[in-house]
């Protein structure tokens, strides 16, 4: 059964299809892009950041597997180079054995083609895919979620994820209908930041585009970074296309006239989110300038999602000093949630890891992008 790696085209639409039905029918949730062409990033000749996708063809008819990459230039380990993140690899060895080491050859396929390889989430949770992971040599590091509710009885009545049995639905009622679930969060909250302390010395513009003053910030601003994918003006543009995903808005945050950091903001209706329920969420999807600047734009997009009346704003976020910044605002700030996965090219540009993990900049937009928010 040989089994050939190769790009998606649109000759393998109808294989695809196949191989989806073939992975519900086994009980499996996965599948793959139907279609060849990325819907997000599409790979053009002038696009900045693009994502290609793979797919494991046996006797040139059947898709077995595939995977996706998004490659993009980045700063690490003091130069610009190219980075890549993947997302799969899915594999028809979850439903049949005789596939079982198809995922492990995805994933040198992977580094083959892009030896500076990394993921952030995806996979987080997965121990079949961090025992690969650690099989090929690859460095785990573990990075927070952060939250903060805004609006505490629709939280503890509309969230899905603490309400997860009937016991603890009616416990999370009887506190939303008391109130005393509201005095527990707001006092959580308060106690947690110090932003009694702090007022908002920031102006606030929302851009549809990036323009030069973005190249100028992240010129200015890289060098304070490890790892950190550019966040110049053309890539941010193709990352934030208007009007398409994802539909986020862009905050330019000024200080005594100069442009100190940028933050992009969701407001979601979730409806029968396994999550988040049928909450209305509110996440910073992205967010730069230099560290000690951090609380100032945090705040800006914070304050922007509180005056939307979201339930709650949350996000992810790699660098202390932004985590450390949604700290200062009164977030939880939730150790080890998710993962961030480097191949061992990437581990020997970051050494010595032990003082340069404090250096990595991701949020939501890195990796596969805000799904599910």
């Amino acid at each position: 059964m040989p089994i050939e790696i190769v790009r998606h085209a649109v000759q393998w639409k109808s294989a695809v299809e196949a191989f989806n039905t073939r992975m519900r029918a086994g009980g499996s949730s996965w599948g793959y892009y139907t279609e060849p062409e990325d819907t997000w990033l599409p790979a053009r000749p002038d696009a900045p950041v693009w994502r290609e996708h793979y797919l494991a063809i046996e006797d040139g008819r059947d898709v077995r597997g595939g995977y996706a990459l998004k490659v993009q230039s980045c700063w690490l380990g003091g130069r610009t180079t190219t980075l890549c993140d993947y997302q799969g690899p899915v594999s028809e060895g979850t439903i049949d054995p005789r596939y079982g080491m198809l995922a492990m050859r995805l994933f040198r396929d992977m580094l083959r083609r892009h030896p500076l390889l990394y993921s952030w989430g995806h996979g987080g949770e997965d121990p079949v895919a961090l025992q690969i992971l650690r099989k090929l040599g690859w460095w785990l590091h573990t990075t927070p979620f952060c939250l903060r509710v805004l609006r505490p009885a629709r939280f503890l009545h509309r969230n899905a994820w603490l309400r997860t049995s009937p016991a603890r639905r009616a416990g999370l009622d009887v506190l939303s209908a008391s109130g005393v679930g509201w005095l527990g969060l707001h006092a959580l909250h308060g106690g947690l930041g110090l932003r009694r302390h702090w007022r908002s010395r920031v102006s606030v513009e929302v851009v549809d585009r990036f323009g030069g003053w973005a190249d100028d910030l992240f010129e200015q601003c890289k060098h304070r970074y490890t790892l950190v994918a550019s966040r110049d003006a053309r890539n941010m543009n193709a990352l934030l296309p208007r009007g398409s995903w994802p539909p986020a808005t862009s905050l330019r945050v000024v200080r005594a006239g100069e442009t100190i950091g940028f933050v992009a903001v969701m407001d979601t209706n979730m409806s029968g989110d396994p999550r988040f329920g049928d909450l209305r969420v509110g996440s910073i999807v992205d967010c730069f300038g230099m560290p000690e600047d951090a609380p100032d734009v945090m705040g800006a997009g914070f304050e922007f999602l509180r005056e939307r009346d979201v339930d709650l704003v949350v996000s992810n976020q790699a660098h202390p000093a932004w985590s450390g910044a949604l700290a200062y605002h009164g977030f939880v700030v939730l150790p080890g949630r998710r993962t961030f996965a480097a191949s061992p090219g990437v581990l020997e540009a970051l050494q010595p890891v032990g003082s340069t993990s404090s250096g990595i900049h991701l949020t939501n937009l890195d990796g596969h992008g805000p799904h599910s928010l």
